[in-house]
């Protein structure tokens, strides 16, 4: 791989003729288009280094371990992004075999090409989202097609490479990405050093990606918790400067073709949980310049997303952390080590009924049913339950709902590499280098942890923490008006008329049900003669990723083969004017155990 990087907006032209020369600063032109995109990288990637996989390949990306970093304290850009692909690549999708990818559905084709990476801002924000374009030589100017989406979860800026990078790279369009203000630029508050452009650690002078104000106290800072700009607010902005990014790097980098623009260029967004709400966010944004506005088609797949009068994430996720241990029992699934303790205390504080274990479970499953939880997404919320997701998302989410800074949560919960004893510790030089590539943007994961302010001393010690976080939706205070205030702000508004928007969700989905989500969602925007088609696929859950483990893998389908499936069919209504989907609830089949995916078993609408 070979790269340049520009202080300021330079000539990406200019960038790539000198690749292989040193760093060099290029003046801003004096333009509000200029000034929206700072700290400007180019790279190649060809030969044994591509766009889509890093050279890996479908083999690579099934291995047990990730790319060796030859220095661990300083590993170079190019290791850091092949991780960083691999970590993404088996984060999102299920590689492994017999799971249908790359044979049944899907594509891990060697794509040679250019990235562009840059810094945007938000107006009124504090701190800047990453952007990518990935430019693939085959690029059919022709066609002039843009796919622009944003990362799942929280993830890093390849978080949707096999979302959006997949589809859209092997077809010849160029993929635009933005992490969406959250992302994996950890910052070490007692280095006080963070990530920059290129993946590498650097102090805070040296163009990081995220510098957390204030800078005190110890532990580890990241973007979606500290940058008290509630970045889902404003989701739908990230994806159209996205957008915007990719026709300046067009321009720049294709200098002979016609100027790219919204009128002549197409422009579809396509995106996975976080990153399907985010692209829900950008259907309602006006265009500019094009006549029927600036997006030509939305993909959304499992999307957070809230409309008035539905549940938003934080309601049902806090609600899951309390009650879902106790509840799961009645569901036939195994207790965790403290349900008779969790359901005990809740009996006591009056939260459920039941004078014994039982009674309490059902007092817990009855409370979960009433709130709206399907049994099919109970199930699968025991995925949650069991990998603690429910409190990691809900510790980062009261952050940054509420705006808080470093050191400022109301629960008194913050993030630190951990002892085995689970204390807070200084990270070392290794693991710092490595959040980049190996985090998933919401810890506990990458060796950074949770720590709990307020953690009792029995075999339930997350409990206390877990009801102060549950009092900032439903309890009186500042503290709770204020995450109640951030969280009104994320409302989704309806898509723009006439704009094609498929959405897609797993019936199994139990970490963003789509009962809370897409339903909601699709009913208003129905109602309001919007031009919205629904999937809803039975036997479908939230992570794709899971079920390389055999008793997910037998019981659960993946979701990324409709999301693939519904962009052809948004692509030949753009192209020919062909029919979209219509609206279906899709009734698999599961594979069983011990046996391949096939085509039967997805029963994708033709």
């Amino acid at each position: 791989m070979m790269t340049a990087s520009f202080p300021l907006r330079g000539s990406i032209l200019a960038g790539v003729a000198l690749l292989a020369a040193c760093v060099a600063a290029v003046p801003r032109p004096a333009s509000s288009e200029a000034s929206m995109f700072t700290t400007m990288r180019v790279s190649e990637h060809r030969g044994t280094d591509d766009l889509l996989t890093g050279g890996l390949g479908l083999d690579g990306l099934r291995a047990m371990t990730p790319p060796v970093l030859a220095n661990p304290e300083r590993p170079s850009p190019a290791e850091l992004r092949r991780r960083a692909l691999w970590n993404n690549w088996r984060g999102i999708a299920d590689l492994a075999p017999g799971g249908g990818y790359g044979d049944l559905y899907g594509s891990v084709a060697n794509v040679p090409g250019r990235e562009f990476h840059a810094y945007a801002t938000v107006p009124g924000a504090t701190q800047p989202h990453r952007v990518m374009l990935q430019l693939p030589d085959a690029f059919d100017q022709g066609k002039r097609c843009v796919v622009v989406t944003a990362v799942s979860g929280s993830r890093g800026i390849y978080g949707s490479i096999a979302v959006a990078g997949a589809w859209g790279l092997p077809k010849g369009c160029a993929v635009a990405y933005t992490d969406k203000g959250a992302g994996t630029d950890y910052f070490d508050l007692d280095a006080r050093q963070g990530v920059r452009t290129d993946g590498t650690v650097g102090a805070v002078d040296d163009g990081l990606a995220f510098t957390p104000e204030p800078m005190a106290g110890n532990g580890i800072a990241f973007k979606h918790a500290h940058s008290r700009d509630n970045p889902e607010a404003v989701w739908g902005r990230h994806v159209r400067q996205a957008a915007e990014f990719a026709l300046q790097a067009l321009n720049e980098a294709l200098p002979q073709a016609p100027r790219f623009t919204f009128d002549n260029t197409r422009v579809i967004a396509v995106g996975i949980s976080n990153g399907g709400g985010a692209v829900l966010r950008a259907a309602e944004l006006e265009g500019s310049g094009a006549e029927d506005g600036w997006l030509d088609a939305v993909v959304a797949g499992e999307p957070n997303i809230v409309v008035a009068d539905a549940r938003p994430l934080y309601d049902y996720t806090t609600e899951a952390a309390l009650l879902m241990p106790c509840a799961l029992p009645q569901l036939g699934l195994p207790p965790m080590p403290y349900a008779a303790q969790r359901c005990a205390a809740l009996a006591e504080a009056g939260l459920i009924a039941g004078a014994d274990p039982v009674a309490q479970q059902k007092s817990a499953y009855d409370a979960l049913r009433a709130s709206g939880w399907t049994d099919a997404a109970l199930r699968a919320g025991s995925i949650s339950v069991a990998f603690d997701l429910w409190r990691a998302v809900a510790v980062t989410y009261a952050s940054t709902y509420g705006r808080y800074g470093v050191g400022e949560h109301p629960c008194k919960q913050n993030f630190a590499a951990m002892t085995p004893a689970l204390a807070p510790r200084p990270a070392t030089a290794a693991e710092r280098s490595a959040w980049w590539a190996d985090a998933s943007g919401i810890p506990p994961g990458a060796g950074v942890g949770i720590t709990d302010g307020i953690i009792a001393t029995t075999p339930d010690p997350t409990l206390p923490g877990l009801r102060c976080l549950r009092a900032l939706w439903d309890g009186q205070g500042a503290d709770a008006d204020r995450v109640r205030q951030g969280i009104a702000e994320t409302r989704a508004a309806l898509p723009r008329e006439g704009l094609p928007v498929v959405v897609i969700h797993g019936l199994d989905d139990g970490l963003v049900p789509a009962a809370f989500n897409s339903a909601p969602y699709v009913a208003k925007a129905k109602a309001a003669d919007r031009d919205v088609r629904y999937w809803q696929v039975r036997n479908a859950q939230h992570f794709d990723a899971f079920l390389g483990f055999p008793q997910y893998g037998a019981q659960y389908l993946p979701l990324l083969p409709y999301i693939y499936a519904a962009l052809d069919r948004v692509w030949a209504h753009l192209e020919d004017g062909s029919a979209l989907p219509a609206d279906a609830v899709i009734e698999t089949t599961p594979r069983g155990a011990g046996k391949p995916l096939d085509a039967s078993h997805l029963a994708i609408p033709l």
